[in-house]
């Protein structure tokens, strides 16, 4: 074998083995590709207890139970609702944004009875959202309109 035939050769076998290992890493992360699931989703793919994930939706109106300790509340996509419990270190971390009607996200562990026992929520903010800088280089270019 020339030297030429070994460099096309092992040229083409890094080749083949870097597009074996991308392949197996696509197919191990196919599962975590959604940022979260709604509670119509997890009622259709009937999650199983003790699964970790995250939920996301609507806080319901009406359903938010705050203690001392402990913050209750569901998430509902419309459709369905999934209740959620924050206790211990994911109750001292509850974003400002947090409130009835405004979009959450939940991370945490889905319990026997149903509910999400979470230890991180995310507030999401309304999709209007721009920050401050942005919207004062847009007013700079003449390109900002009040009804964004």
């Amino acid at each position: 074998m020339t030297r030429k035939q070994f460099r096309l050769v092992f040229i083409a076998g890094a080749l083949g083995v870097i597009g074996v290992s991308v392949g197996l890493m696509l197919y191990a992360l196919r599962g975590s590709v959604a940022l979260f699931l709604s509670p119509s989703e997890i009622v259709e793919k009937a999650v199983k207890p003790g699964a970790r994930l995250r939920i996301g939706g609507l806080v319901s109106k009406g359903s938010t139970d705050k203690t001392a300790s402990r913050l209750a509340f569901t998430v509902s996509d419309g459709a369905h609702e999934i209740g959620v419990d924050c206790v211990g270190a994911c109750y001292g971390g509850i974003p400002d944004l947090f409130r009835e009607g405004q979009g959450v996200v939940a991370e945490g562990v889905l319990e026997p009875s149903g509910r999400l026992q979470a230890d991180q929520i995310l507030a999401k903010h309304d999709e209007r959202y721009m920050p401050r800088e942005v919207v004062e280089a847009l007013k700079k270019q003449g390109r900002w309109q009040e009804s964004q």
